[in-house]
């Protein structure tokens, strides 16, 4: 899943919330001072207050003041500021007029200083706070020519976007000997070896940079699998080739203009409301889960001493290594013993374990009067409550409520590139699959083919449709055997 195009308006959505505050400040400070009072309760005067706010809204929609905001340097900043002021006042002078707003000219230059004050330090201080909190790291793979390849770096390294991209691995599109750039320390490959899938296939990658005509057969091939597994492609404008299998963008990576070919094309609109949905879902959550431990922890500490909490190593977006975590619902052994019940796995290729009655499952040697195991392990996997401790997996941003089910490390080592496709999302604590009858399916492939039907067609209103399906299955106790 990639982000597509640029969104002023919510991209820079704190920019213009500053902007609008700092001028409502500017305002009371003015009349303060000028009149004594409080702005709001003059009639015309507070016209004034809300025919800013109006056009500072408007400036904020369909203006291109922000745009390049991160890069700009602090003059670059305040001659940004002194433009966008003369905008504001040149959209809210006809309103003035009208009303006949008693406006002296010692107040408007009050107006003027105390605003271009604030706001300069305001943009200035919110540039930092975003550079600390939304800072990316990028991994891509640079596939170009011997002659272009430092050049390529360097330029690369120009981010403007408030993202790092960090080249892991170069692939030389001629035969020119690799121990030319043995001063890079990079691993540099030839992009006719045949193992180099294999050789890139494990690592964590989010971007694939051609920076190369690609009218060759072989370089279009690689192309379609890169995109196969779910890395997000770019190249060369002066590459035009089209790809069915992808969703095709213009956007900048460093300091190129690239066409970008991915599976999935998200809008920054679109990408905050999955965000939002899991900041708000993932508090929600957390509090549930902190009243589910009250009576979750005593049961399994008193069946099994240890932990409570399982933590496991899992593969999230484009290969990114995190912990996830679960209340325990197995005995502390439950991993040595994996080994040897892999015979009695349901799932072929041994992609995924799942095996009816498992033994390591906290009190499974309980059964009902049917002869089915009905321990405190098999209650909460069968209502998912062991699930809860996700939502803070959701909240640090490794995990979606809504996505691909996260492999272990044993399984992402035996992906194909068609596999890998699945985690070019955030892995979700819910999915499609999870819906489609989890318990039932014991064909990989099915499983492959059901998160990609999810990738293509993607919206916010299939994930809530998800969650309230999920919610559904829960409460009718049709969880995960």
């Amino acid at each position: 899943m990639h982000r597509s195009g640029d969104d002023n308006a919510l991209q820079y959505l704190d920019f213009t919330v500053i902007d609008i505050l700092v001028m409502q400040l500017s305002c009371l400070l003015m009349y303060w001072i000028t009149r004594g009072g409080i702005i709001y309760q003059d009639p015309q005067f507070r016209f004034l207050a809300y025919a800013f706010l109006v056009a500072q809204i408007s400036l904020g929609m369909f203006s291109d003041n922000y745009s390049g905001a991160l890069s700009r340097d602090a003059k670059g900043e305040l001659t940004h500021i002194l433009l966008y002021t003369l905008e504001l006042w040149l959209a809210c002078l006809p309103f003035v007029l009208l009303a006949r707003i008693p406006f002296s000219f010692v107040q408007l230059i009050l107006v003027i200083v105390f605003f271009i004050t604030l706001d300069f330090g305001g943009r200035l201080l919110n540039k930092r706070l975003r550079a600390r909190l939304t800072h990316k790291v990028r991994k891509v793979v640079l596939i170009t020519s011997s002659e272009l390849v430092r050049r390529a770096i360097i330029k690369i390294g120009k981010s403007k976007t408030g993202t790092t991209y960090e080249i892991i691995a170069i692939c030389l599109t001629d035969n020119r000997d690799i121990s030319h750039f043995k001063d890079l320390n990079l691993p540099v490959y030839h992009t006719t070896d045949p193992d180099l899938l294999d050789k890139l296939v494990t690592q964590w990658i989010d971007d694939a940079f051609f920076l190369a005509g690609i009218k060759t057969g072989y370089l279009s091939t690689l192309i379609e699998d890169f995109i196969t597994m779910g890395i997000t492609v770019h190249y060369s404008l002066s590459a035009m080739n089209d790809f069915a299998s992808a969703n095709v963008g213009v956007q900048s990576l460093g300091d190129y203009k690239v066409i970008t070919n991915s599976a999935l094309l998200v809008t920054p609109r679109a990408a905050l409301f999955k965000r939002t949905m899991d900041i708000i879902g993932g508090l929600a959550g957390l509090m549930v889960t902190a009243v589910l431990f009250i009576f979750i922890a005593p049961a399994i500490y008193i069946k099994s001493p240890g932990p409570i909490f399982f933590k496991q190593k899992r593969i999230g977006q484009n290969g990114k290594v995190f912990e996830m975590y679960k209340f325990r619902s197995m005995y502390m052994d439950a991993e040595k013993r994996k080994a040897e019940l892999m015979a009695r796995n349901k799932v072929q290729d041994g992609m995924m374990f799942k095996m009816d009655d498992d033994p390591r499952i906290i009190g499974s040697e309980k059964k009902d009067k049917n002869g089915k195991p009905k321990g405190i392990g098999n209650f909460i996997r069968k209502t998912s409550l062991d699930e809860f401790p996700q939502f803070l997996n959701v909240l640090k941003g490794e995990m979606s409520l809504v996505g691909t089910r996260p492999p272990t490390l044993d399984e992402w080592s035996k992906y194909s590139p068609h596999h890998r496709a699945r985690m070019s999302v955030r892995p979700g604590i819910t999915g499609i699959w999870q819906i489609s009858g989890r318990s039932e399916i014991t064909d990989f492939e099915e499983v492959v083919m059901l998160d990609r039907k999810y990738l293509q067609n993607w919206t916010p209103l299939l994930d809530v449709k998800i969650l309230f399906k999920t919610v559904m299955i829960v409460l009718k106790r049709d969880g995960a055997s």
